[in-house]
């Protein structure tokens, strides 16, 4: 064992003695009646002083989670989750400080949260494409590389054409955009998941995009096909000039 590690092992056990000796005080000069309550008084006030702060934290948190929503324009879709994970991990935390101040063992404390963070792990790893597309669209929410309203083509490469059209909505699972290349009087909608976003190259186009080229027919193919080129002759005995 290093000096270190010795000097912090005797300082922890001389602080705990400091405490136990506090304490034999602090019994010595109240009442009877109150030293037969204190080792229920001192727990249970901690833990009455652990939820308040755990109500209080999760109170501060979802201001600021309500202001910053407000600031970047955030709909409520993605608000639920986000306020619905910081109250389950105070839950959580609470729940943990309280059933030790209530004297359960800290290595059954260590067993379940592993329990719990290995399934946890296993659920987050099984619903990775649904969450991709969770934390996208708050991507897509703070970075904005466009907006309701704007025209987009999601493309494979520069060069193919790809997804164009309006984006008319963006939930926590697909940007909807309005089929531009749809034909006249037909409204089609495209559904892209938000993590394709991500992977795409994304044209936005400042105002109304050209409307698609109308296919060819056959009769324009035909006019605009160049000329066949004449079969050579050859030369024979009947057709010498």
């Amino acid at each position: 064992m290093s000096f270190f590690h010795f000097f912090s092992f005797d300082a922890t056990e001389r602080n705990a003695r400091t405490a136990v000796s506090r304490m034999q005080v602090l019994k010595t000069r109240l009442p009877e009646w109150m030293q037969d309550w204190l080792e229920v008084i001192i727990p249970g006030s901690q833990i009455l002083l652990i939820l308040f702060v755990a109500w209080l934290l999760q109170r501060t948190l979802r201001r600021l989670v309500r202001r910053a929503s407000a600031h970047y324009q955030l709909p409520n879709e993605l608000l639920v989750p986000i306020n619905g994970l910081i109250r389950w991990l105070i839950i959580a935390s609470a729940v943990l400080l309280v059933l030790e101040r209530m004297g359960v063992s800290a290595t059954v404390l260590w067993t379940a949260f592993t329990g719990f963070a290995t399934v946890g792990a296993v659920a987050f790893f099984a619903a990775w494409s649904v969450l991709s597309n969770l934390f996208c669209a708050l991507l897509i929410f703070t970075v904005r590389p466009f907006k309701i309203g704007d025209y987009i083509e999601v493309l494979d490469t520069a060069e193919k054409p790809g997804a164009k059209g309006r984006v008319v909505d963006i939930n926590l699972l697909y940007t909807t955009l309005e089929d531009h290349g749809a034909a006249t009087g037909h409204t089609a909608w495209l559904q892209i998941p938000n993590a394709l976003v991500f992977q795409r190259v994304v044209r936005r186009f400042q105002g109304v995009p050209p409307p698609p080229a109308p296919p060819a027919t056959t009769a324009d193919a035909i006019a605009n096909a160049s000329p066949a080129a004449p079969t050579p002759v050859t030369p024979g005995p009947f057709n010498t000039p």
